[in-house]
C-alpha cells in the first residue's frame, strides 16, 4: 500500500488567459513513495504537458535533486482549459521545494525555463498580471520592464533557475513613462508629438478636414464619401496621429492586446489603428472559433480607430452586428465551452464611394451605373447603423491648395479633452444635461421637426455639438453649435 510523505503539500498561486482574461490557478503538488513518475493533471494543453520535460532538464543540468517519487502536479480547478509554457516556474518550484518550508502563497508565480534552467518571458504574462493585478510577482527578468509600467505590484525578478536555490528575493523599481503629459484631476494623460502621417500632405478639403477634428476631439465615429481620389482614405489614416491623449490604464491595455496579436510591445501613448479589408468574415472582425472564443479586429482596436474602406462592399451580416459594439461599446462572443465579453470602446471611420463606379460625384468622369445600382449599392448599409455614425461628410474634387498641419489641429484637440475632463463626448450617458443657450435649443427644435429626428439622432447631434463647443473652449452649447453639427449630419 502506498504511503504519503509527511511533507506539507506545495500550493503556488499561477494564472491562465481564459480568452483575453486571466483566471488564477493553483499549482498543487503531492509526492508519493511508488513507481517514480510525473504526471499534470487538470485539463493542462500540450505546451503544459511538455513542460515535465523542461522542468526535469533544468532541475537535473543545475544539480537540483529530482525525487525519485512518484509526483502528481494538479492545476486547479480542474475543469478550466490553462494554455501557456509560463508554468514551468511554478512546477519546478513546487518540485525544488518539496521538502523545505519556503512558502509562496503570497507570490503570482510565471515564467518559462529554457533546458539549461534560463528563465524566459512569454507573450502571456503580461495580459496575465494586468488583468489580475496581484500585489507580489515572481517572474523572469526578461519580463521586468514591461510589467513595471503597470502601477500597483511589487516585482522580484529572476534570470536563472539556479538563484531560487536559497530564494534571496529582490524588488525591482517601477518604471515610468518618458512622454509628454496632461494632468486633469490629478492624473496623467500621456501623449506624442510625432506626426508619421501629416494632414499638412492633404491639399484643401478643408471641411473634411474639420469633420476629422471634430471626430477626433469627441471620439465620435465618421464617414466619409466621395469619389476615388479625393483624398478620404488619406485623411482617417492621419486621425489617429491627433488622437487625445491617453491614460497609463488605457496604454496598457493597448500593449496588452498588442503582445495577444504576435507585436512587440513599445508603451507609446500611440491608439491603435485596424483596417481589415472588406472580404474579412464576421470572426476575423468580431472574434469566434469553433472550438473556443477567440477575439477580433474590434477588439484590437480599443481605445484606438476601426477604419472599414469601401464600406458597402463589407459582408451585409457584418455591417449589421457593428450596431451592436457601436452602441453598447462592448461586444460578446459566447460559444459552447466558453463566454467572452470585451470592451470595444473605438472611434469607427468609415469611407464610401457614392455608386458602384465611384464616379457619380466627379466633375470630371461620368457615372455608368443605373438609378437601381446605385440604390441597392446604398442599401447595403441599414439605417440603424446609419444612425450610430454622429459625423457624415461627402468629399467633392478640390483644387484648393490651402494646409493645416497634424500640430496645429491636434493642439485643439487637446484644448477639447481638456474641456472634457478627460473623458469623451461620444460616450455620455443618455441623460447627460447638456448646458445649451435657448436659441440653440430653438435651433435643435426647428431641425428636430424638419428632419424627422430620432432621438438617437437628436442625442448624436448634441453630442456633436458639445465637441465643437469645446474646441472652442466653452462647455455651453451656442446655435452655431448646433449649425454646424446638423451640416456633418447625414440627410436621408
Amino acid at each position: 500500500m502506498e504511503k504519503t510523505i509527511k511533507t506539507k503539500t506545495k500550493k503556488i498561486t499561477s494564472a491562465t488567459l481564459d480568452g483575453f482574461v486571466a483566471k488564477s490557478v493553483e499549482v498543487e503538488s503531492s509526492f508519493t513513495r511508488a513507481l517514480p513518475g510525473f504526471s499534470i493533471v487538470g485539463l493542462g494543453s500540450q505546451s503544459i504537458q511538455e513542460s515535465k520535460e523542461r522542468v526535469k532538464s533544468a532541475l537535473l543540468n543545475n544539480d537540483f535533486e529530482f525525487p525519485p517519487l512518484k509526483i502528481v502536479i494538479n492545476l486547479s480547478p480542474s475543469d478550466l482549459p490553462k494554455n501557456g509554457s509560463h508554468f514551468d516556474l511554478p512546477i519546478a518550484l513546487s518540485i525544488l521545494y518539496h521538502n523545505k518550508d519556503i512558502d509562496l502563497n503570497e507570490y503570482l508565480v510565471l515564467g518559462e525555463l529554457g533546458l539549461d534552467g534560463t528563465l524566459k518571458d512569454t507573450k502571456t504574462i503580461f495580459p496575465i498580471i494586468l488583468s489580475l493585478k496581484p500585489k507580489k510577482v515572481i517572474i523572469p527578468l526578461e519580463a521586468a520592464q514591461k510589467i513595471s509600467k503597470i502601477p500597483g505590484i511589487k516585482i522580484y525578478a529572476f534570470s536563472h533557475l539556479s538563484e531560487f536555490e536559497e530564494f534571496k528575493v529582490k524588488e525591482i523599481e517601477k518604471s515610468e513613462f518618458d512622454y509628454s503629459f496632461l494632468k486633469i484631476k490629478g492624473k496623467k494623460y500621456y501623449y506624442l508629438e510625432d506626426f508619421k502621417l501629416d494632414f499638412k500632405d492633404v491639399l484643401g478639403q478643408n471641411e473634411a478636414k474639420e469633420a476629422a477634428l471634430i471626430s477626433a476631439s469627441g471620439f465620435h465615429n465618421i464617414l466619409f464619401e466621395g469619389s476615388p481620389g479625393v483624398g478620404k482614405s488619406m485623411i482617417i489614416n492621419r486621425l489617429r496621429y491627433i488622437l487625445p491623449p491617453m491614460s497609463i490604464e488605457d496604454i496598457l491595455e493597448v500593449e496588452k492586446l498588442n503582445l495577444l496579436d504576435g507585436k512587440d510591445a513599445e508603451f507609446k501613448p500611440l491608439r491603435p489603428f485596424r483596417s481589415p479589408h472588406f472580404s474579412a468574415t464576421k470572426a476575423a472582425i468580431f472574434g469566434g472559433g469553433s472550438r473556443g472564443a477567440k477575439i477580433g479586429e474590434i477588439a484590437f482596436a480599443n481605445k484606438g480607430i476601426l477604419f472599414f474602406d469601401e464600406l458597402p462592399q463589407f459582408q451585409k451580416d457584418v455591417l449589421e452586428n457593428l450596431r451592436g459594439p457601436l452602441q453598447d461599446k462592448k461586444m460578446l462572443i459566447s460559444r459552447v465551452n466558453s463566454k467572452i465579453e470585451y470592451e470595444a470602446d473605438i472611434l469607427f471611420a468609415a469611407a464610401m464611394n457614392p455608386c458602384p463606379c465611384g464616379n457619380l460625384l466627379s466633375l470630371n468622369k461620368e457615372c455608368r451605373c443605373t438609378d437601381l445600382e446605385i440604390k441597392r449599392y446604398k442599401n447595403r448599409i441599414s439605417e440603424p447603423l446609419y444612425d450610430r455614425i454622429e459625423i457624415y461628410h461627402q468629399m467633392l474634387e478640390d483644387d484648393d491648395t490651402s494646409t493645416i498641419s497634424s500640430k496645429e489641429m491636434f493642439e485643439k484637440v487637446l484644448i477639447a479633452f481638456e474641456m472634457q475632463k478627460g473623458e469623451f463626448n461620444a460616450n455620455l450617458s443618455e441623460n447627460y444635461k447638456f448646458k445649451i443657450e435657448n436659441e440653440a435649443r430653438e435651433m435643435l427644435n426647428k431641425a428636430i421637426r424638419n428632419f424627422s429626428l430620432s432621438k438617437r439622432s437628436e442625442f448624436n447631434v448634441l453630442k456633436v455639438a458639445k465637441t465643437i463647443a469645446n474646441i472652442n473652449k466653452r462647455d455651453k452649447i451656442k446655435k452655431e453649435d448646433i449649425l454646424k453639427a446638423l451640416k456633418f449630419r447625414r440627410r436621408k
